[in-house]
Protein backbone atom coordinates (compact mmCIF):
# COMPACT_ATOMS: atom_id res chain seq x y z
CA UNK A 1 0.00 0.00 0.00
CA UNK A 2 1.03 3.47 -0.66
CA UNK A 3 2.38 5.20 1.75
CA UNK A 4 1.25 8.94 2.73
CA UNK A 5 3.98 11.10 2.59
CA UNK A 6 3.28 12.96 5.47
CA UNK A 7 2.97 9.85 7.65
CA UNK A 8 6.88 9.25 8.43
CA UNK A 9 9.16 10.44 11.88
CA UNK A 10 10.15 14.06 11.18
CA UNK A 11 13.43 15.21 12.37
CA UNK A 12 15.11 18.64 11.56
CA UNK A 13 16.84 17.97 8.25
CA UNK A 14 13.45 16.28 6.84
CA UNK A 15 11.31 18.71 7.82
CA UNK A 16 12.99 21.64 6.48
CA UNK A 17 13.15 19.55 2.93
CA UNK A 18 9.71 18.93 3.43
CA UNK A 19 8.85 23.15 4.24
CA UNK A 20 11.60 23.91 1.50
CA UNK A 21 9.87 23.68 -1.67
CA UNK A 22 6.66 26.28 -0.16
CA UNK A 23 9.23 28.49 1.48
CA UNK A 24 11.09 29.05 -2.05
CA UNK A 25 7.60 29.47 -3.32
CA UNK A 26 6.22 31.85 -0.73
CA UNK A 27 9.61 34.00 -1.70
CA UNK A 28 8.86 33.61 -5.09
CA UNK A 29 5.56 34.99 -5.04
CA UNK A 30 6.67 37.36 -2.55
CA UNK A 31 9.49 38.80 -5.58
CA UNK A 32 7.25 38.87 -8.33
CA UNK A 33 4.43 40.64 -5.58
CA UNK A 34 7.08 43.32 -5.38
CA UNK A 35 8.60 43.77 -8.68
CA UNK A 36 5.04 45.15 -9.64
CA UNK A 37 5.80 48.13 -7.51
CA UNK A 38 9.94 48.05 -8.29
CA UNK A 39 9.43 48.24 -12.37
CA UNK A 40 6.26 50.80 -11.77
CA UNK A 41 8.36 53.12 -9.90
CA UNK A 42 11.08 52.89 -11.41
CA UNK A 43 9.69 52.59 -15.33
CA UNK A 44 6.92 54.93 -14.81
CA UNK A 45 7.17 57.71 -11.14
CA UNK A 46 6.61 56.84 -7.78
CA UNK A 47 2.94 58.04 -8.57
CA UNK A 48 2.31 54.55 -10.08
CA UNK A 49 3.83 53.05 -6.69
CA UNK A 50 1.49 55.40 -4.37
CA UNK A 51 -1.52 53.65 -6.89
CA UNK A 52 -0.79 50.37 -5.98
CA UNK A 53 -0.56 50.60 -2.93
CA UNK A 54 -3.85 52.28 -2.82
CA UNK A 55 -5.48 50.02 -5.13
CA UNK A 56 -4.28 46.95 -2.29
CA UNK A 57 -6.88 46.42 -0.33
CA UNK A 58 -8.70 45.19 -3.61
CA UNK A 59 -5.78 42.72 -3.78
CA UNK A 60 -6.08 41.89 -0.02
CA UNK A 61 -9.63 41.10 0.26
CA UNK A 62 -8.62 38.32 -2.96
CA UNK A 63 -6.30 37.18 -1.37
CA UNK A 64 -8.06 36.71 2.01
CA UNK A 65 -10.87 34.55 0.25
CA UNK A 66 -8.93 32.57 -1.40
CA UNK A 67 -6.34 32.05 1.68
CA UNK A 68 -9.44 31.41 3.57
CA UNK A 69 -10.76 29.00 1.61
CA UNK A 70 -7.36 27.11 1.26
CA UNK A 71 -6.24 27.10 4.46
CA UNK A 72 -9.27 25.95 6.09
CA UNK A 73 -9.67 23.73 3.99
CA UNK A 74 -6.18 22.39 4.27
CA UNK A 75 -6.68 21.17 7.76
CA UNK A 76 -9.78 20.10 6.90
CA UNK A 77 -8.77 17.39 3.56
CA UNK A 78 -5.03 16.71 5.70
CA UNK A 79 -6.96 15.75 8.67
CA UNK A 80 -9.26 13.64 6.49
CA UNK A 81 -6.49 11.60 5.18
CA UNK A 82 -4.93 11.29 8.26
CA UNK A 83 -8.05 9.07 9.90
CA UNK A 84 -7.90 7.60 6.50
CA UNK A 85 -10.84 9.16 4.60
CA UNK A 86 -9.25 9.11 1.62
CA UNK A 87 -12.51 9.74 -0.54
CA UNK A 88 -14.54 12.45 1.55
CA UNK A 89 -10.75 14.39 1.24
CA UNK A 90 -11.09 14.62 -2.73
CA UNK A 91 -14.66 15.43 -2.53
CA UNK A 92 -14.42 18.50 -0.51
CA UNK A 93 -11.04 19.22 -2.24
CA UNK A 94 -13.24 19.56 -5.32
CA UNK A 95 -16.14 21.47 -3.93
CA UNK A 96 -13.74 23.86 -2.29
CA UNK A 97 -11.81 24.48 -5.44
CA UNK A 98 -15.24 25.04 -7.63
CA UNK A 99 -16.58 27.41 -4.18
CA UNK A 100 -12.97 29.53 -4.82
CA UNK A 101 -13.60 29.91 -8.90
CA UNK A 102 -17.37 31.21 -8.35
CA UNK A 103 -15.87 34.21 -5.54
CA UNK A 104 -13.81 35.41 -8.37
CA UNK A 105 -16.33 35.41 -10.74
CA UNK A 106 -18.79 37.20 -8.74
CA UNK A 107 -16.07 39.40 -7.77
CA UNK A 108 -15.14 40.08 -11.09
CA UNK A 109 -18.61 41.37 -12.08
CA UNK A 110 -18.45 43.51 -9.08
CA UNK A 111 -15.06 45.29 -9.61
CA UNK A 112 -16.34 45.76 -13.35
CA UNK A 113 -19.68 47.70 -12.57
CA UNK A 114 -18.09 49.87 -9.27
CA UNK A 115 -14.42 50.28 -10.47
CA UNK A 116 -14.94 54.32 -10.33
CA UNK A 117 -16.53 54.21 -6.80
CA UNK A 118 -13.98 51.99 -5.80
CA UNK A 119 -10.66 53.54 -6.59
CA UNK A 120 -12.14 56.99 -4.63
CA UNK A 121 -13.67 55.16 -1.61
CA UNK A 122 -9.84 53.61 -1.35
CA UNK A 123 -8.99 57.48 -0.99
CA UNK A 124 -7.07 57.94 -4.40
CA UNK A 125 -6.56 62.10 -4.88
CA UNK A 126 -7.37 63.32 -7.90
CA UNK A 127 -3.55 62.69 -9.45
CA UNK A 128 -3.57 59.41 -8.50
CA UNK A 129 -6.71 58.07 -9.90
CA UNK A 130 -6.20 57.52 -13.08
CA UNK A 131 -3.10 55.32 -12.36
CA UNK A 132 -5.42 53.50 -10.02
CA UNK A 133 -8.35 52.53 -12.05
CA UNK A 134 -6.23 51.28 -15.22
CA UNK A 135 -4.26 49.02 -12.63
CA UNK A 136 -7.80 47.18 -11.05
CA UNK A 137 -9.56 47.11 -14.31
CA UNK A 138 -7.18 45.11 -15.66
CA UNK A 139 -6.48 43.09 -12.50
CA UNK A 140 -10.32 42.29 -12.08
CA UNK A 141 -10.02 40.36 -15.36
CA UNK A 142 -7.70 37.35 -13.48
CA UNK A 143 -9.19 37.57 -10.21
CA UNK A 144 -11.08 34.00 -10.55
CA UNK A 145 -7.61 32.94 -11.52
CA UNK A 146 -5.83 34.23 -8.43
CA UNK A 147 -8.41 32.36 -6.49
CA UNK A 148 -8.06 29.13 -7.56
CA UNK A 149 -3.73 29.34 -7.94
CA UNK A 150 -3.92 30.57 -4.06
CA UNK A 151 -5.85 27.44 -3.57
CA UNK A 152 -4.11 25.44 -6.02
CA UNK A 153 -0.63 26.62 -4.07
CA UNK A 154 -2.00 25.35 -0.38
CA UNK A 155 -2.80 21.99 -1.17
CA UNK A 156 0.25 20.74 -3.55
CA UNK A 157 1.48 20.35 -0.22
CA UNK A 158 -1.06 18.47 1.45
CA UNK A 159 -1.23 16.08 -2.13
CA UNK A 160 2.31 15.46 -1.30
CA UNK A 161 3.85 17.53 -4.62
CA UNK A 162 5.49 20.42 -2.64
CA UNK A 163 8.20 20.40 -5.78
CA UNK A 164 5.57 21.21 -8.32
CA UNK A 165 3.94 23.94 -6.01
CA UNK A 166 7.30 25.33 -6.07
CA UNK A 167 8.26 24.71 -9.49
CA UNK A 168 5.24 27.10 -10.58
CA UNK A 169 5.71 29.41 -8.60
CA UNK A 170 9.15 30.26 -9.61
CA UNK A 171 7.73 29.97 -13.32
CA UNK A 172 5.10 31.97 -12.60
CA UNK A 173 7.28 34.57 -10.93
CA UNK A 174 9.64 34.69 -13.95
CA UNK A 175 6.69 34.99 -16.07
CA UNK A 176 5.52 38.14 -14.23
CA UNK A 177 9.24 39.93 -13.97
CA UNK A 178 9.11 39.56 -17.99
CA UNK A 179 6.00 40.18 -18.71
CA UNK A 180 5.96 43.29 -16.09
CA UNK A 181 9.35 44.78 -17.79
CA UNK A 182 7.67 44.08 -21.47
CA UNK A 183 4.10 45.43 -20.90
CA UNK A 184 5.41 48.62 -18.50
CA UNK A 185 8.73 49.49 -20.85
CA UNK A 186 8.61 48.26 -24.85
CA UNK A 187 5.22 47.92 -25.16
CA UNK A 188 4.44 51.44 -23.13
CA UNK A 189 1.39 50.16 -21.51
CA UNK A 190 2.11 51.84 -17.99
CA UNK A 191 0.24 50.84 -14.76
CA UNK A 192 -1.94 48.73 -17.00
CA UNK A 193 1.06 46.75 -17.88
CA UNK A 194 1.84 46.08 -14.23
CA UNK A 195 -1.60 44.45 -13.71
CA UNK A 196 -1.06 42.07 -17.07
CA UNK A 197 2.02 41.14 -15.97
CA UNK A 198 0.59 39.87 -12.88
CA UNK A 199 -2.56 38.69 -14.23
CA UNK A 200 -0.64 36.09 -16.56
CA UNK A 201 1.71 34.66 -14.06
CA UNK A 202 -1.61 33.98 -11.80
CA UNK A 203 -2.98 32.30 -14.83
CA UNK A 204 -0.06 29.62 -14.88
CA UNK A 205 -0.33 27.33 -11.48
CA UNK A 206 -4.46 28.11 -12.43
CA UNK A 207 -4.05 26.25 -15.33
CA UNK A 208 -0.76 23.70 -14.84
CA UNK A 209 -2.52 22.91 -11.21
CA UNK A 210 -5.87 22.37 -12.74
CA UNK A 211 -4.47 19.63 -15.25
CA UNK A 212 -2.28 18.01 -12.46
CA UNK A 213 -5.40 17.32 -10.04
CA UNK A 214 -7.40 15.94 -13.01
CA UNK A 215 -5.10 13.88 -13.83
CA UNK A 216 -3.69 12.99 -10.15
CA UNK A 217 -5.73 9.62 -9.71
CA UNK A 218 -3.13 8.02 -7.22
CA UNK A 219 -3.80 11.07 -4.21
CA UNK A 220 -5.51 13.98 -3.94
CA UNK A 221 -7.86 14.28 -7.16
CA UNK A 222 -10.72 16.05 -8.28
CA UNK A 223 -13.58 13.65 -8.15
CA UNK A 224 -17.35 14.29 -8.19
CA UNK A 225 -18.15 16.71 -6.10
CA UNK A 226 -20.80 16.81 -3.25
CA UNK A 227 -22.52 19.79 -1.76
CA UNK A 228 -21.71 19.93 1.62
CA UNK A 229 -22.51 23.29 3.46
CA UNK A 230 -21.06 22.42 6.93
CA UNK A 231 -17.51 21.73 4.50
CA UNK A 232 -17.77 25.08 3.51
CA UNK A 233 -18.24 26.77 6.55
CA UNK A 234 -15.90 24.38 8.59
CA UNK A 235 -13.47 25.47 5.90
CA UNK A 236 -14.41 29.15 6.36
CA UNK A 237 -14.28 29.26 9.94
CA UNK A 238 -11.13 27.09 10.45
CA UNK A 239 -9.23 29.98 7.47
CA UNK A 240 -10.63 32.95 9.35
CA UNK A 241 -7.53 33.69 10.86
CA UNK A 242 -6.22 33.81 7.24
CA UNK A 243 -9.21 36.20 5.95
CA UNK A 244 -8.73 38.30 9.14
CA UNK A 245 -4.96 38.48 8.45
CA UNK A 246 -5.73 40.23 5.06
CA UNK A 247 -9.11 42.27 5.79
CA UNK A 248 -6.76 43.62 8.31
CA UNK A 249 -4.01 44.29 5.71
CA UNK A 250 -6.42 45.86 3.73
CA UNK A 251 -7.78 48.40 6.55
CA UNK A 252 -4.03 49.18 7.67
CA UNK A 253 -2.85 49.49 3.92
CA UNK A 254 -6.40 52.00 3.70
CA UNK A 255 -5.06 53.76 7.47
CA UNK A 256 -1.55 53.78 6.61
CA UNK A 257 -2.01 55.30 3.01
CA UNK A 258 -4.47 58.20 4.61
CA UNK A 259 -2.25 58.84 7.24
CA UNK A 260 0.35 59.22 5.18
CA UNK A 261 -1.56 61.29 2.26
CA UNK A 262 -2.60 63.70 5.18
CA UNK A 263 1.37 63.95 6.31
CA UNK A 264 3.27 64.31 2.98
CA UNK A 265 1.04 63.89 0.44
CA UNK A 266 1.36 61.07 -2.66
CA UNK A 267 5.44 61.25 -1.78
CA UNK A 268 4.14 59.71 2.14
CA UNK A 269 2.32 57.52 0.48
CA UNK A 270 5.53 56.29 -1.69
CA UNK A 271 7.29 55.99 1.24
CA UNK A 272 4.90 53.94 3.37
CA UNK A 273 4.42 51.59 0.19
CA UNK A 274 7.84 50.40 -0.40
CA UNK A 275 7.63 49.60 3.86
CA UNK A 276 4.86 47.85 3.47
CA UNK A 277 6.24 45.67 0.44
CA UNK A 278 9.30 45.19 1.79
CA UNK A 279 7.81 43.38 4.91
CA UNK A 280 5.44 41.35 3.58
CA UNK A 281 8.96 40.44 0.83
CA UNK A 282 10.81 40.04 4.14
CA UNK A 283 7.97 37.67 5.82
CA UNK A 284 7.53 35.50 2.80
CA UNK A 285 10.18 33.15 4.57
CA UNK A 286 7.84 32.48 7.84
CA UNK A 287 4.70 32.14 5.99
CA UNK A 288 6.54 29.79 3.78
CA UNK A 289 7.19 27.59 6.59
CA UNK A 290 4.32 28.08 7.88
CA UNK A 291 2.34 26.43 5.22
CA UNK A 292 5.07 23.97 4.68
CA UNK A 293 4.93 22.56 7.67
CA UNK A 294 0.82 23.10 8.62
CA UNK A 295 -0.29 19.97 6.43
CA UNK A 296 2.63 17.91 8.83
CA UNK A 297 0.92 19.27 11.83
CA UNK A 298 -2.83 18.95 10.81
CA UNK A 299 -1.51 14.51 9.73
CA UNK A 300 -0.08 14.26 13.42
CA UNK A 301 -3.14 16.17 14.88
CA UNK A 302 -5.56 13.95 12.84
CA UNK A 303 -3.89 10.75 13.57
CA UNK A 304 -3.97 11.48 17.23
CA UNK A 305 0.20 11.72 17.44
CA UNK A 306 1.06 13.54 20.13
CA UNK A 307 4.70 12.35 20.37
CA UNK A 308 5.51 13.49 16.51
CA UNK A 309 3.50 16.80 16.88
CA UNK A 310 5.37 17.51 20.14
CA UNK A 311 8.73 16.86 18.04
CA UNK A 312 7.45 19.14 14.79
CA UNK A 313 6.16 21.45 17.16
CA UNK A 314 9.91 22.18 18.93
CA UNK A 315 11.88 21.98 15.66
CA UNK A 316 9.36 24.90 13.67
CA UNK A 317 10.10 26.73 17.15
CA UNK A 318 13.97 26.66 16.91
CA UNK A 319 13.65 27.40 13.37
CA UNK A 320 11.42 30.67 13.96
CA UNK A 321 13.87 32.23 16.63
CA UNK A 322 16.89 31.54 14.34
CA UNK A 323 15.31 33.22 11.49
CA UNK A 324 13.79 36.01 13.19
CA UNK A 325 17.17 37.09 14.39
CA UNK A 326 19.00 36.35 10.85
CA UNK A 327 15.95 38.13 8.99
CA UNK A 328 16.37 41.08 11.80
CA UNK A 329 19.93 41.74 11.21
CA UNK A 330 19.82 41.66 7.69
CA UNK A 331 16.91 43.97 7.67
CA UNK A 332 18.73 46.27 9.51
CA UNK A 333 21.91 46.35 7.51
CA UNK A 334 20.73 46.13 4.48
CA UNK A 335 17.33 48.79 4.80
CA UNK A 336 18.81 51.31 2.29
CA UNK A 337 19.70 49.16 0.14
CA UNK A 338 16.01 47.83 0.31
CA UNK A 339 14.58 51.04 -0.16
CA UNK A 340 16.91 51.94 -3.18
CA UNK A 341 15.66 49.30 -4.94
CA UNK A 342 12.26 51.15 -5.17
CA UNK A 343 13.47 55.12 -5.69
CA UNK A 344 16.13 56.62 -6.70
CA UNK A 345 18.60 57.76 -3.56
CA UNK A 346 18.33 61.43 -3.98
CA UNK A 347 14.81 61.46 -4.31
CA UNK A 348 11.92 62.49 -1.23
CA UNK A 349 10.48 59.38 -1.38
CA UNK A 350 14.10 57.14 -0.60
CA UNK A 351 14.83 60.18 1.87
CA UNK A 352 11.13 59.45 3.85
CA UNK A 353 11.98 55.82 3.83
CA UNK A 354 15.09 55.56 4.67
CA UNK A 355 14.28 57.59 7.35
CA UNK A 356 11.75 55.27 8.82
CA UNK A 357 13.37 52.05 7.98
CA UNK A 358 15.52 51.43 10.87
CA UNK A 359 12.64 51.70 13.22
CA UNK A 360 10.24 49.67 10.84
CA UNK A 361 12.82 46.82 11.42
CA UNK A 362 12.54 45.68 14.68
CA UNK A 363 8.91 44.01 13.67
CA UNK A 364 11.11 41.23 12.40
CA UNK A 365 12.44 39.88 15.96
CA UNK A 366 8.18 39.15 16.74
CA UNK A 367 6.53 38.81 14.04
CA UNK A 368 7.76 34.81 13.07
CA UNK A 369 6.61 33.04 16.08
CA UNK A 370 3.22 35.16 15.24
CA UNK A 371 2.56 33.98 11.97
CA UNK A 372 3.52 30.53 12.83
CA UNK A 373 1.11 30.32 15.87
CA UNK A 374 -1.79 31.98 13.96
CA UNK A 375 -0.81 28.75 11.29
CA UNK A 376 -0.72 26.41 13.70
CA UNK A 377 -3.83 26.92 15.41
CA UNK A 378 -5.01 26.61 11.94
CA UNK A 379 -3.60 23.46 11.63
CA UNK A 380 -4.90 22.42 14.52
CA UNK A 381 -8.72 23.32 13.69
CA UNK A 382 -8.98 25.98 16.05
CA UNK A 383 -9.89 28.57 13.86
CA UNK A 384 -10.84 30.29 16.85
CA UNK A 385 -8.19 31.43 18.79
CA UNK A 386 -6.05 31.58 15.03
CA UNK A 387 -9.05 34.55 14.05
CA UNK A 388 -7.76 35.89 17.18
CA UNK A 389 -4.61 36.52 17.05
CA UNK A 390 -4.85 37.86 13.54
CA UNK A 391 -7.83 40.26 14.61
CA UNK A 392 -5.95 41.14 17.74
CA UNK A 393 -2.35 41.42 15.32
CA UNK A 394 -4.49 44.01 13.19
CA UNK A 395 -7.59 45.68 13.66
CA UNK A 396 -6.73 45.50 17.39
CA UNK A 397 -3.03 46.88 17.68
CA UNK A 398 -1.52 47.75 14.54
CA UNK A 399 -4.88 49.75 13.44
CA UNK A 400 -4.95 51.06 17.06
CA UNK A 401 -1.45 52.35 16.72
CA UNK A 402 -1.73 53.89 13.19
CA UNK A 403 -4.72 55.57 14.31
CA UNK A 404 -3.26 56.99 18.24
CA UNK A 405 0.83 57.19 17.73
CA UNK A 406 0.99 59.31 14.29
CA UNK A 407 -1.23 61.97 16.65
CA UNK A 408 1.58 61.49 19.12
CA UNK A 409 4.81 61.52 17.53
CA UNK A 410 4.05 62.52 13.70
CA UNK A 411 6.00 60.63 11.10
CA UNK A 412 7.78 58.51 13.32
CA UNK A 413 3.99 56.87 15.09
CA UNK A 414 3.73 55.96 11.57
CA UNK A 415 7.19 53.63 11.76
CA UNK A 416 6.60 52.56 15.09
CA UNK A 417 3.14 51.22 15.07
CA UNK A 418 4.44 47.94 13.49
CA UNK A 419 6.69 46.93 15.60
CA UNK A 420 4.49 47.88 18.56
CA UNK A 421 2.02 45.69 17.67
CA UNK A 422 4.15 42.95 16.72
CA UNK A 423 5.96 42.94 19.88
CA UNK A 424 2.72 42.94 21.97
CA UNK A 425 1.27 40.38 19.73
CA UNK A 426 4.30 38.20 20.46
CA UNK A 427 4.06 37.73 24.24
CA UNK A 428 -0.17 37.00 23.58
CA UNK A 429 0.94 34.15 21.08
CA UNK A 430 3.87 32.71 23.60
CA UNK A 431 1.07 32.40 25.91
CA UNK A 432 -1.66 31.09 23.89
CA UNK A 433 0.76 28.62 22.83
CA UNK A 434 2.04 27.42 26.49
CA UNK A 435 -2.07 27.66 27.72
CA UNK A 436 -3.00 25.01 24.74
CA UNK A 437 0.03 22.70 25.39
CA UNK A 438 -1.34 20.07 27.02
CA UNK A 439 -4.70 20.17 25.38
CA UNK A 440 -3.06 19.09 22.11
CA UNK A 441 0.08 17.36 23.05
CA UNK A 442 2.97 19.37 21.55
Amino acid sequence: MHKNILDQDWDAPSLLRFAFPTIIMMIFMGLYTVADTVFAARLINTDALSAINIACPVINVTVGLGTMIAAGGNALISGKMGAGKNREAKEDFTLLVLAAGGIGLLLFGAGAVWTDELVYGLGASERLFPYCKEYLETLFFFLPANMIQTVYSNLFVTAGKPGMGFGLSVLAGLMNLVLDYVFIGPCGLGIRGAALGTGCGSLIPAIAGTVFFIRNKGGLSFTGPKWKWEVLKESCLNGSSEMVSQLASAVTTFLFNAAMMDLLGENGVAAVTIMIYSQFLLNTLYIGFSMGVAPVIGFAHGSRNRGRLKKVFRICIGFIAASSLLIFAGAWRGGPYIVRLFAPGTSEVCRIAADGFPVFTCSFLFCGLNIFASAMFTALSNGKISAALSFLRSFGLLAGGILLLPRIWGIAGVWLAVPAAEGILFFVSLWLLRRCSKRYGY
